[in-house]
Protein backbone atom coordinates (compact mmCIF):
# COMPACT_ATOMS: atom_id res chain seq x y z
CA UNK A 1 0.00 0.00 0.00
CA UNK A 2 1.25 3.40 -0.96
CA UNK A 3 1.03 6.84 1.04
CA UNK A 4 -1.43 7.93 -1.60
CA UNK A 5 -3.81 4.96 -1.39
CA UNK A 6 -3.55 5.09 2.78
CA UNK A 7 -4.32 8.82 2.87
CA UNK A 8 -7.43 8.01 0.65
CA UNK A 9 -8.33 5.35 2.44
CA UNK A 10 -7.92 7.49 5.75
CA UNK A 11 -9.85 10.22 4.28
CA UNK A 12 -12.87 7.78 3.40
CA UNK A 13 -12.80 6.17 6.57
CA UNK A 14 -13.38 9.78 8.36
CA UNK A 15 -16.09 10.42 5.81
CA UNK A 16 -17.43 7.82 6.64
CA UNK A 17 -17.84 8.15 10.36
CA UNK A 18 -18.67 11.42 10.25
CA UNK A 19 -22.01 10.33 7.66
CA UNK A 20 -23.11 7.74 9.98
CA UNK A 21 -22.40 9.67 13.47
CA UNK A 22 -25.50 9.95 15.21
CA UNK A 23 -27.10 6.94 12.79
CA UNK A 24 -24.81 4.57 15.27
CA UNK A 25 -26.57 5.68 18.40
CA UNK A 26 -30.58 4.87 19.50
CA UNK A 27 -32.76 7.27 20.89
CA UNK A 28 -36.21 7.11 22.16
CA UNK A 29 -37.43 8.71 19.00
CA UNK A 30 -36.70 6.99 15.94
CA UNK A 31 -37.59 7.39 12.26
CA UNK A 32 -37.01 5.59 9.15
CA UNK A 33 -35.50 8.00 6.56
CA UNK A 34 -38.11 8.58 4.60
CA UNK A 35 -39.68 9.56 7.42
CA UNK A 36 -37.34 12.45 8.27
CA UNK A 37 -36.96 13.20 4.80
CA UNK A 38 -41.10 13.66 4.36
CA UNK A 39 -41.09 15.50 7.63
CA UNK A 40 -38.48 18.17 6.71
CA UNK A 41 -37.60 20.47 4.38
CA UNK A 42 -34.04 20.02 2.18
CA UNK A 43 -31.97 21.69 4.55
CA UNK A 44 -34.00 20.92 7.76
CA UNK A 45 -32.85 17.36 6.02
CA UNK A 46 -29.25 18.02 5.66
CA UNK A 47 -28.86 19.43 9.10
CA UNK A 48 -30.41 17.68 11.18
CA UNK A 49 -29.83 14.05 9.94
CA UNK A 50 -26.29 14.70 8.28
CA UNK A 51 -24.98 16.88 10.33
CA UNK A 52 -24.32 19.71 7.84
CA UNK A 53 -25.02 23.50 9.21
CA UNK A 54 -26.85 26.28 7.90
CA UNK A 55 -25.72 29.72 6.66
CA UNK A 56 -24.55 32.24 9.36
CA UNK A 57 -26.82 34.83 9.71
CA UNK A 58 -30.13 33.30 7.87
CA UNK A 59 -31.93 31.70 10.88
CA UNK A 60 -34.50 34.61 12.53
CA UNK A 61 -34.04 32.66 15.42
CA UNK A 62 -30.45 34.39 15.71
CA UNK A 63 -31.76 37.84 16.90
CA UNK A 64 -35.40 36.59 18.65
CA UNK A 65 -35.02 37.38 22.77
CA UNK A 66 -38.31 36.64 23.28
CA UNK A 67 -39.24 34.85 26.91
CA UNK A 68 -40.17 30.95 25.96
CA UNK A 69 -38.09 27.67 24.80
CA UNK A 70 -36.46 26.41 22.08
CA UNK A 71 -37.82 23.11 21.66
CA UNK A 72 -36.39 19.83 19.03
CA UNK A 73 -37.89 20.28 15.40
CA UNK A 74 -37.23 16.69 15.49
CA UNK A 75 -39.09 15.76 18.46
CA UNK A 76 -40.52 18.61 20.47
CA UNK A 77 -38.33 17.88 23.47
CA UNK A 78 -37.24 21.38 25.14
CA UNK A 79 -34.00 21.86 25.00
CA UNK A 80 -32.69 25.73 25.91
CA UNK A 81 -34.70 28.02 28.01
CA UNK A 82 -34.68 31.42 25.92
CA UNK A 83 -32.86 32.98 29.82
CA UNK A 84 -29.55 31.15 28.65
CA UNK A 85 -29.71 32.87 25.20
CA UNK A 86 -27.22 35.73 24.21
CA UNK A 87 -25.69 37.41 20.96
CA UNK A 88 -22.42 35.77 20.02
CA UNK A 89 -22.19 38.24 17.19
CA UNK A 90 -21.71 34.75 14.95
CA UNK A 91 -24.32 34.64 13.23
CA UNK A 92 -26.06 31.70 14.62
CA UNK A 93 -28.33 31.03 17.67
CA UNK A 94 -26.40 30.75 20.72
CA UNK A 95 -26.78 29.79 24.46
CA UNK A 96 -24.95 29.21 27.34
CA UNK A 97 -26.65 26.13 28.77
CA UNK A 98 -29.47 23.51 27.96
CA UNK A 99 -32.13 22.39 29.87
CA UNK A 100 -31.10 19.99 32.11
CA UNK A 101 -31.05 16.06 30.75
CA UNK A 102 -32.00 17.58 27.16
CA UNK A 103 -28.78 17.48 25.03
CA UNK A 104 -26.34 14.67 24.01
CA UNK A 105 -23.22 15.31 23.16
CA UNK A 106 -20.01 13.86 20.88
CA UNK A 107 -16.28 14.25 19.94
CA UNK A 108 -16.79 15.72 16.26
CA UNK A 109 -13.03 15.67 14.36
CA UNK A 110 -14.35 16.60 10.86
CA UNK A 111 -12.52 19.35 9.29
CA UNK A 112 -9.40 18.45 11.16
CA UNK A 113 -10.47 19.98 14.26
CA UNK A 114 -11.12 18.74 17.34
CA UNK A 115 -14.99 20.15 18.32
CA UNK A 116 -17.87 19.30 20.65
CA UNK A 117 -21.16 17.98 18.45
CA UNK A 118 -24.15 18.62 20.32
CA UNK A 119 -27.69 16.93 19.24
CA UNK A 120 -30.93 16.37 21.29
CA UNK A 121 -30.50 13.24 22.89
CA UNK A 122 -33.77 11.85 22.87
CA UNK A 123 -34.32 11.66 18.84
CA UNK A 124 -30.61 12.35 17.37
CA UNK A 125 -31.31 14.89 15.50
CA UNK A 126 -27.65 17.62 15.13
CA UNK A 127 -28.23 20.79 16.42
CA UNK A 128 -24.76 22.33 16.57
CA UNK A 129 -21.55 22.76 18.51
CA UNK A 130 -20.56 23.69 21.95
CA UNK A 131 -17.21 25.84 22.35
CA UNK A 132 -15.65 26.93 25.56
CA UNK A 133 -15.31 31.14 24.53
CA UNK A 134 -19.38 31.14 25.93
CA UNK A 135 -20.00 34.03 28.93
CA UNK A 136 -20.23 33.11 32.48
CA UNK A 137 -21.33 31.17 34.33
CA UNK A 138 -20.55 28.37 32.55
CA UNK A 139 -17.97 29.88 29.80
CA UNK A 140 -19.86 27.29 26.95
CA UNK A 141 -21.44 28.84 23.88
CA UNK A 142 -24.00 26.24 22.34
CA UNK A 143 -23.63 27.41 18.79
CA UNK A 144 -26.91 26.24 17.44
CA UNK A 145 -28.70 25.85 13.71
CA UNK A 146 -31.60 27.78 14.11
CA UNK A 147 -33.54 25.35 11.53
CA UNK A 148 -32.89 22.40 13.85
CA UNK A 149 -35.41 24.47 16.31
CA UNK A 150 -38.76 25.69 17.24
CA UNK A 151 -39.26 28.75 19.26
CA UNK A 152 -42.56 28.33 21.71
CA UNK A 153 -43.31 31.80 23.35
CA UNK A 154 -43.58 31.77 26.85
Amino acid sequence: MNRRTFTQLGLAGLLSSAATGLRAQSFEVTRTDAEWRAMLTDLQYRVMRREGTERAGSSPLDKNYAAGTYICRGCALPLYPSTTKYDSGTGWPSFWDSLPGAIGTKPDNTLLTARTEVHCRRCGSHLGHIFDDGPAPTGKRHCLNGVSLIFQAA
